[in-house]
Formats: structure tokens, C-alpha cells, sequence
């Protein structure tokens, strides 16, 4: 599948780059991250440009944000058909929904990198929950940054083994998101401890 998906790259560069990151933010399966892969691959080839890769990306992937964000302004009730079609979607609706009421724009930025399987229904939540607009458009343009960024630096550095670094980036978010949860444990661990010193120190 990937060496199909390379050869796609190679014969409709950016423009099929561009199309898969705006689609993909709207819940359309297209393995967007393995194209950015591709794409720095032939940054490193020298048969693209880093910045034309990068810019199509970024700018298309915050347009397919900016278009998720917009159908989500119709409300809850948009929200609950999505969620009653499929049950794993009421799952992730839920944990969107929560994830904007603690975290507001900075959630919105951990979506599109961190917790990206939560980005397109993030984008809806926002919408739809009144989160302002230019809070929620530069966070976004800042997670998108990285998102992109990200893999196609990836595709760069290790294009001679793009197979490898494909199927390891397949199972990244969930590496992150554990790594995420053990650093946020051990800081309020760490903040529990120092507490209890003090305590200890003051009696």
C-alpha cells in the first residue's frame, strides 16, 4: 500500500498532497500522514520543494479544520446525529466535547498532533460550542504546523527507510498519547511530593 501511495505522490505532487489533508480533516479515511511522508521523501530527492510540500499541507489542513469548525456551528444536534450513526463515534464525540470544555483552544491544538484521531470531531465541537474563532484558528494553525511539519521532516531525515518510519508513524499518536499521560503523571506526582514536604517542613 505505501509504495502505491509514493508513486501517487510522485505523479500528482502537491496537489494530491493538499487534497488529502483537507479531506482527511473532514473524517475522509485517506492516509494523509504516509502522503506527507512520501512527500518529504522527495523533498530529500530533491524532486519537490520543502516549502511548497510544507505550505500545501499546512494551509490545506487548517482549511479542512476551518470547514469542520464551520459545519459544527449547526449545533448539537449535528453533533448527535454523527454520534448516533456509530457508537465508536459517540466515543470520540465525548471525548472531544470533554477535551475543548477543559482545554479550549489549547485542546484544539493538541488535536491536530497529539490526539489526532480527535481532530476533525474537535474541530466540530469547537464550532458548535461557541469557541471563538480567532482563539480557535491560531491554535489550530499552530498544531497544524507541527503535524505537518513533523512527518515531512520524518519523510526528509529518513526517506532510505521510508517503510519503516511509515508503519512506525501508523502507531505514533498512540506512543504520544502515553508518553503524554506518564509526563502529566509525573509532574503532578512531582507537585503532590513537593507539597507534602512543605507540610512536613512547616509542622
Amino acid at each position: 500500500m505505501s509504495d502505491a501511495l509514493f508513486e501517487l505522490v510522485a505523479t500528482y505532487g502537491v496537489w494530491l498532497l493538499a487534497a488529502a489533508c483537507f479531506l482527511s480533516c473532514l473524517l475522509v479515511p485517506i492516509p494523509s500522514s504516509l502522503l506527507m511522508l512520501a512527500g518529504g521523501a522527495f523533498v530529500a530527492a530533491g524532486d519537490l520543494e520543502f516549502v511548497t510540500v510544507f505550505a500545501s499541507a499546512w494551509l490545506a489542513a487548517v482549511a479542512g479544520d476551518q470547514t469542520g469548525y464551520a459545519i459544527g456551528r449547526g449545533g448539537a444536534p449535528l453533533l448527535d446525529r454523527l454520534a448516533e450513526r456509530r457508537p465508536n463515534r459517540a466515543d470520540l464525540i465525548a471525548r472531544a466535547r470533554a477535551l475543548v470544555a477543559r482545554r479550549g483552544g489549547l485542546g484544539v491544538f493538541f488535536s491536530t498532533w497529539l490526539v489526532a484521531p480527535l481532530g476533525p470531531y474537535v474541530n466540530f465541537v469547537a464550532g458548535a460550542s461557541g469557541l471563538g474563532w480567532l482563539r480557535f484558528t491560531l491554535w489550530d494553525a499552530a498544531g497544524e504546523a507541527i503535524w505537518a511539519g513533523g512527518y515531512i521532516g520524518l519523510g526528509y531525515g529518513f526517506a532510505d527507510h521510508l517503510v519503516l518510519v511509515a508503519d512506525f508513524a501508523a502507531n505514533a499518536s498512540g506512543f504520544l498519547v502515553a508518553a503524554a499521560v506518564a509526563l502529566g503523571l509525573g509532574w503532578l506526582l512531582r507537585a503532590r511530593l513537593r507539597k507534602a514536604r512543605a507540610r512536613a517542613l512547616s509542622t
